[in-house]
């Protein structure tokens, strides 16, 4: 999908450069001065109001253009890499069953608990 190049669509130059040097400004300010990328009780975050909101309306202002990849087109498509989809029924859990070992035999297990652990009980 194209956009179309009216001057209605093209966002107003004032605000756009108005809008790089905040950018600009907040990305100074966090990078050279430690306190502004702190916390503050009333503005929370502050990288986040001195770069991402400013980065924000700045996308926004552009009408939020997705990044466009530059591939060259092949004028053949290239064959799928990918295995055909498995068509067989959905696969089910198996029953796990607790192996026989001397931790589950019967012979392991106490007979009777002890006073003393009814006592703690």
């Amino acid at each position: 999908m194209t956009r179309p190049d009216t001057p209605a669509s093209r966002p107003d130059p004032r605000l756009a450069a108005a809008l790089r040097q905040v950018l600009l400004a907040g990305i100074a300010l966090v990078l050279v001065v430690p306190a502004a990328r702190g916390y503050n009780a009333w503005l929370g975050a502050l990288p986040l109001w001195l770069v991402a909101m400013p980065a924000a309306s700045l996308w926004a202002l552009h009408r939020f253009p997705l990044p466009r990849l530059r591939r060259a087109r092949r004028a053949t498509p290239a064959p799928a890499l990918s295995r055909p989809r498995r068509r067989g029924p959905q696969a089910r859990r198996r029953r796990q069953y607790p192996a026989a070992s001397r931790a589950f035999s019967a012979s392991a297990r106490p007979i009777s608990i002890s006073s003393a652990a009814r006592q703690n009980s």
